[in-house]
């Protein structure tokens, strides 16, 4: 295993030690893994890191494991289980053997914690909450040995199986590790290892009352299936000097080649949070429709929107790994994505605010009309379009009077071209009571199909449409940024700074083509956008914008 093996990908510093671990023989392959909580949906920012450790055990001929770090069953669903799972697969991962859980290894888990209790480094702490968060001390102030702290290894076994038994209640006490309460990393002052939880869990049901606390269990799951390289975000760097105080303390782990956890900067996006506590917020407080809103950041809402794996892949790599933290530009996400569809996304017309258009010299039924799948891209063929006597066009593409000479929209007296059609001219309008445009009326000239016309005149507007008799009826979503901050967790109250125009919904008309669009497929709507048939709509005709056409985050 060599650097050869990643040429084509950009360099980071979790390359070069893989790169240096391999070479100097201190691993003979790459194991990583990844392992959310099942306790909310994940997000663009755990897009980053299952693209990381997956990408990498493919780079490198690895592996990486799948593993659900179960350790909190209050706040945990297998909704959220087969969520993760979906959302893997769909970013087109695979992971290496069966799906693992903390939860296999709880007997494990609760051996290990006896060996630290014989070695006098951990003991069953009664201190209440209160007097805890009192005897922590402060980042200024060192912390004071709790009272219990120097009970005998004998006398902490016996209440540790008087825990795992039942026998004491949730919250009388803890199984501490016995470390350094005057350390300067405030994890090191003893921190909590397992606690008293009637909880029933959804794996391993009833058979336990104590779960250990996330950074005992993941530390030691790690070391169970070999990983190599731990993986997470900056948050947990103090962290690791638990990890380590773990791993070096377990008998089965003190070992050179052990995993060690090296840390990369979190994805932070403009205008949105990714903190899962605040997203569990949003959907409690019904500020959004459910984990997969369209307008949230969780890989169902993105996908729901009509993202596709490859962009998310794709803009993982391009923001890259580091070491700092950053606030990434949403116009960067939506510049991936719109690069993205323009290539693979097949081109139609929509009409969202229609007005009606009627042909006055036409004669006959609506004619077909072949028009372009991709203008691009002559491999994926031809649509059929139609053009008749009544037409809907855009309300935003006719002024009774051009209101400058760039105008290049439909105008009294005045021809532009209806998008793969004909030229058409509009000679008059009907109004209603309040002075709203209801009907146009418009000459065509039928020599004019595909083609300038012969006698020289100059056409620059060109406007799309939908034949009114074979239209099919739709609903638009325009979604716009959840948040009216660029970043909403600097606010004293995040829901304070919600955008109340996220979500705009119209009502129009798409061509028949789209009688058996597919959810999640995304569409470019001429001159529009791009908009994908919602994945919960039925029979409806639901479309969501993916994004527009341009960027107009810089703009609002």
């Amino acid at each position: 295993m060599s650097k050869v093996e990643t040429v084509g990908r950009p360099a980071n510093f979790i390359r070069n030690i893989i790169n240096d671990d391999l070479a100097n023989h201190k691993h003979e392959m790459v194991h990583t893994r990844f392992p959310p909580e099942p306790n909310g949906y994940l997000h663009i920012g755990h897009a980053k890191s299952i693209c990381l450790n997956f990408g990498l055990a493919e780079d490198y001929q690895g592996q990486c494991n799948l593993r659900f770090d179960d350790t909190n069953p209050s706040k945990e669903d297998m909704e959220y289980v087969d969520s993760i799972k979906k959302d893997v697969a769909w970013l087109g991962f695979e992971w290496a053997g069966d799906i693992r859980y903390s939860s296999n290894y709880f007997d494990q888990f609760y051996g290990y914690a006896c060996e630290l209790i014989e070695k006098g480094l951990a003991y069953v702490c009664f201190l209440n909450a209160e007097e805890s968060r009192e005897f922590r001390g402060t980042l200024r102030e060192a912390g004071k040995n709790s009272p219990h702290r120097d009970s005998s290894p004998a006398e902490n076994l016996d209440l540790f199986a008087k825990m795992k038994n039942g026998d004491l209640k949730e919250g009388e006490c803890v199984l501490r590790a016995k470390i350094d309460m005057t350390s300067s990393f405030m994890c090191l002052r003893d921190p909590t290892l397992y606690r008293v939880r009637f909880e029933t869990h959804h794996q391993t049901g009833d058979k336990w009352c104590i779960y250990p606390m996330y950074d005992f269990a993941h530390c030691i799951s790690d070391a169970i299936e070999n990983i190599t390289h731990s993986l997470c975000t900056l948050e947990f760097q103090d962290n690791r000097r638990l990890y380590d105080w773990v791993l070096d303390n377990l008998n089965d782990f003190n070992k050179p080649d052990r995993p060690h956890q090296y840390e990369f900067s979190r994805l932070n996006l403009e205008y949105t949070v990714m903190s899962k506590r605040k997203l569990h917020q949003l959907v409690d407080d019904n500020l959004v429709s459910g984990w997969d809103d369209p307008r949230m950041p969780t890989i169902s809402g993105l996908r729901r929107r009509g993202y596709t794996a490859a962009a998310l892949r794709d803009f993982a790599e391009r923001i890259g790994i580091s070491k700092v933290d950053s606030m990434t530009g949403m116009d960067i996400l939506e510049a991936v994505i719109r690069d993205d569809l323009n290539k693979i996304a097949p081109r139609t017309m929509a009409v969202m605010d229609p007005i009606k258009v009627v042909i006055e010299n036409y004669e006959g039924e609506c004619e077909s009309i072949q028009a372009p799948i991709h203008p691009q891209n002559e491999a994926m063929g031809k649509r059929e379009i139609f053009f008749g006597k009544e037409l809907y066009i855009d309300r935003a593409d006719f002024a009774e009077v051009a209101p400058n000479g760039k105008y290049q929209r439909l105008a009294l007296d005045k021809e532009v071209r209806l998008r793969n059609a004909y030229i058409v001219k509009a000679v008059r309008a009907d109004t209603d009571a309040e002075g709203n445009f209801t009907t146009i009326y418009c000459t065509y000239d039928p020599e004019t199909l595909g083609k300038n016309p012969a006698d020289g005149r100059k056409v620059k507007g060109v406007i799309h449409f939908v034949e009114a008799s074979k239209a099919l009826p739709a609903v638009f979503r325009i979604y716009d940024r959840l948040f009216s901050v660029e970043n909403p967790v600097k606010a004293d109250d995040f829901e304070s700074v919600l955008n109340t125009d996220s979500l705009a919904v119209k009502q129009g008309f798409v061509e028949p083509g789209l009688a058996n669009s597919e959810a999640e497929k995304a569409y470019q709507f001429e001159r529009e956008g791009y908009f994908c048939r919602d994945n919960q709509s039925g029979d409806v005709q639901v479309y969501n914008r993916t994004v527009a056409l341009r960027d107009t985050w810089g703009t609002k």
